[in-house]
């Protein structure tokens, strides 16, 4: 398995000068939780494995004052010293510089507002890729809260076997810390009749005893979903701040995928920070002006032909007048006034513009408008009648008045 084993200093001297002996109160929580960790592995179930597993986890907390033991983090542990069992202080190393990427503030003592973002952005995400599990999910009520804290507290080490975690993170490790949004759909997808045939009982008893997992298509479109998420529509501002520049904790250049969206130099077009109640009231994820301008591939000079690079394909729906549209918008955007798809019921009536909505499908559709309220109310009666890869555009289109970008056409003769 790749694992993160960059180097600050003598990782063997740091762990060695790190107080593993003295008594503190997580001691009787270490001691209850670690033979109910993975214990059908003859390593971690041996005596010496129950020792290095006491030593390596109250090494990470000793060291991390300002963060505290939840019980999950045993299990977070188990890989690491599963593949250093004769290193203690690399598989201690690894994950304290695993738990900032992928679990920035997980740990803290209070820690509901970072669980609650997380949770409301896999909403999202599952919204977006697949509109009609996200509608009867929420119409049952099994929301996230309900089934993915173990998930994601312990990135999955909780719910599949040391094998199968692996695997899963011999990928998880070469995307950013969004990755795990795409596993936690793609496993909610790999249960998707199930869920769908279900109500909410059946859905608590079902994930109550999960189910086997297919750890190979897991990964296969995970890796799918995660090529179709624009980055910006996972921001979260409570996860890592941003490192320096060129360091995105791999030592290798960052891609569009690789690199983390929070760790880009902010601009007037990246996303601003919403309060959790707004992030809440939206079905659909928000992305920034600089994505929408990366990915529909505009420049000062016009729409470029460069490649794609395997980037998500996208369609701008401009949903204001066109009176409005007609003063300036995105090139190539399409013009679908608000009340002019929708039944006062939400429901898609015949007109040209639902046929070009429609001939949208399987792109990722981007709604502007003026005002973002209208935006995520479009864009939620979108995924109502099952489109996918919906999102909307953050700030709107007063965002990309100062960019020179928005076209103006010309009078007709």
């Amino acid at each position: 398995m790749t694992v993160m084993t960059w180097q600050e200093g003598d990782i063997q001297a740091k762990y060695e000068s790190i107080d593993k002996d003295t008594p503190i109160p997580t001691d009787r929580q270490i001691e209850v939780d670690i033979p109910r960790c993975h214990q059908y592995d003859e390593l971690l179930s041996s005596p010496q494995g129950h020792v290095k597993f006491r030593r390596v986890l109250k090494a990470w907390v000793v060291s991390h004052p300002d963060l505290v033991y939840w019980q999950g983090l045993d299990s977070l542990c188990a890989p690491f010293l599963y593949l250093n069992f004769n290193n203690e202080a690399l598989a201690y190393a690894c994950m304290s510089a695993f738990i900032p990427k992928y679990l920035y503030n997980f740990f803290l003592k209070d820690n509901s507002h970072v669980i609650q973002e997380y949770l409301t952005v896999f909403s999202q995400m599952i919204a977006f890729h697949d509109p009609e599990l996200s509608n009867h999910l929420n119409e049952i009520g099994f929301i996230p809260d309900l089934y993915a804290i173990p998930w994601f507290l312990t990135m999955f080490t909780h719910v599949f076997p040391l094998h199968k975690i692996f695997h899963l993170w011999d990928t998880l490790l070469l995307g950013n810390s969004s990755f795990p949004f795409c596993i936690g759909v793609a496993i909610l997808q790999q249960l998707r009749d199930r869920l769908l045939a279900n109500g909410f009982n059946e859905c608590i008893l079902l994930f109550s005893d999960l189910p086997e997992i297919d750890i190979e298509r897991c990964v296969r479109e995970s890796i799918n979903l995660f090529c179709w998420t624009p980055k910006s529509a996972t921001y979260r501002q409570h996860a890592q701040p941003p490192k320096t520049a060129g360091d995105n904790g791999f030592g290798k250049t960052a891609t569009y995928y690789s690199s983390d969206y929070q760790d880009m130099s902010k601009t007037d077009l990246s996303r601003e920070p919403l309060a959790l109640c707004d992030l809440k009231a939206e079905v659909s994820p928000r992305i920034s002006a600089e994505d929408l301008i990366d990915l529909c591939e505009l420049s000062l000079a016009g729409p470029t032909k460069r490649t794609r690079a395997g980037k998500p394909k996208i369609v701008a729906v401009d949903i204001r007048s066109a009176e409005d549209f007609s003063r300036g918008h995105i090139s190539g955007s399409v013009n679908i006034p608000f009340g002019t798809v929708f039944s006062p019921d939400g429901e898609l009536v015949q007109c040209p513009a639902t046929g070009i909505l429609q001939n949208s499908r399987g792109r990722v559709i981007v709604v502007i408008c003026h005002a973002m309220k209208s935006a995520a109310m479009f864009a939620a009666h979108l995924v109502k009648v099952n489109f996918s890869r919906v999102c909307i555009l953050d700030g709107g289109i007063n965002k990309l008045k100062s960019t020179g970008l928005l076209t103006v056409p010309s009078p007709q003769i």
